[in-house]
């Protein structure tokens, strides 16, 4: 498996298979708590102004690709991450159940169904592009 990093983060456009997602939204939520863990909140606070909105982009589109290989616009990304947001750590408030349906949705969705066969609007398969 050939991935291309910058791509990956990036950019918004094209499909993405399975495995590079979860791969790449696995590397996102890790480096977001690795960053909550270890950073103090005077640090956060001047950082987090610069961290978050580049995590919340690389999200997107690593998100906005792999709706786009399940046929879906890549739009639906800023519902995921809004839930996700709200979320974030663990649910507390009322409306957090919502979030949480949302986010289960998008597990279900984008981590478990396969894309789908043959080219889409949004490109060709990434899985018949990597045997080639």
């Amino acid at each position: 498996m050939n991935i291309d990093w910058t791509d990956l983060f990036l950019s918004s456009t094209g499909r993405l298979a399975r495995g590079p997602f979860l791969l790449a939204i696995g590397l996102l939520i890790g480096a977001t708590a690795i960053y909550e863990a270890v950073v103090g909140p005077t640090l956060h606070w001047l950082t987090g102004w610069f961290i978050y909105p580049g995590l919340l982009f690389c999200g997107a589109c690593v998100l906005s690709k792999r709706l786009h290989d399940r046929g879906r616009s890549g739009w639906w990304a800023a519902l995921i991450l809004i839930a996700f947001v709200a979320a974030w750590p663990y649910p507390t408030r009322f409306f957090d159940f919502l979030f949480c349906l949302v986010l289960l949705w998008s597990v279900i969705e984008l981590g478990v169904m396969p894309g789908e066969q043959g080219a889409n609007r949004f490109g060709p398969n990434p899985l018949k592009t990597q045997i080639a």
